[in-house]
């Protein structure tokens, strides 16, 4: 048990896969706007991973490994991701417009995200079993979600914020980022001495 508690709390604050890793940039930046399609874009994000986890996993262990086409993994894991993105862009296009129409173009870009595709590959680099795989996958979600409910939290506030003309826009969204990611690596110390 407590390696699941340790691994979760290293993927959401020690090693989180957007402020330490620095995958999912695109997104993070992108849908960061707004803290309603910061978190939509999160629970999506999450969803994918856990599927995409929970498909990939066996596929890797059962056939990939077993017939010797470990080479096949990035291909058979990005197949797997476009197809989860469809059944989550399918149904936010049906049950919810609004949300659907807001998070746009990157909605469809968490096929290419590369924070699910690397989530796939830690897992079959660190041999984690399903039940690890599946743990690793939903921290890394909700550290996404955290990293984006922060994120998102602080450019809601930019937006009021008088900030000089040569700091407006992306550069300070980017040292904004820069001091979020700072903050996070603080973290690694409590780790260490937690577990």
């Amino acid at each position: 048990m407590t390696d699941y508690l340790q691994l979760l709390f290293n993927t959401i604050f020690v090693n989180n896969v957007v402020l330490a890793q620095f995958l999912a940039i695109c997104s993070f930046l992108g849908v960061s706007r707004n803290v309603k399609t910061a978190m939509s874009m999160s629970m999506a994000v999450i969803f994918v991973m856990l599927g995409a986890t929970a498909i990939t996993w066996p596929i890797n262990h059962y056939i990939l490994e077993a017939f010797d086409l470990a080479y096949l993994q990035t291909l058979t894991f990005i197949l797997v991701i476009a197809a989860l993105v469809q059944v989550v862009e399918t149904i936010m296009k049906k049950s919810m417009p609004p949300l659907y129409n807001a998070l746009g173009i990157y909605l469809p870009l968490i096929t290419t995200n590369c924070a699910i595709l690397g989530l796939a590959l830690i897992n079959v680099e660190a041999q984690h079993g399903f039940s690890m795989s599946l743990t690793n996958a939903f921290g890394t979600g909700l550290g996404y979600a955290l990293a984006m409910f922060i994120f998102s939290s602080i450019r809601t506030r930019l937006e009021d914020a008088e900030i000089p003309a040569s700091l407006a826009g992306l550069p300070i969204t980017l040292i904004a980022a820069s001091i979020v990611s700072v903050s996070f690596f603080g973290f690694k110390g409590i780790a260490e001495n937690l577990f």
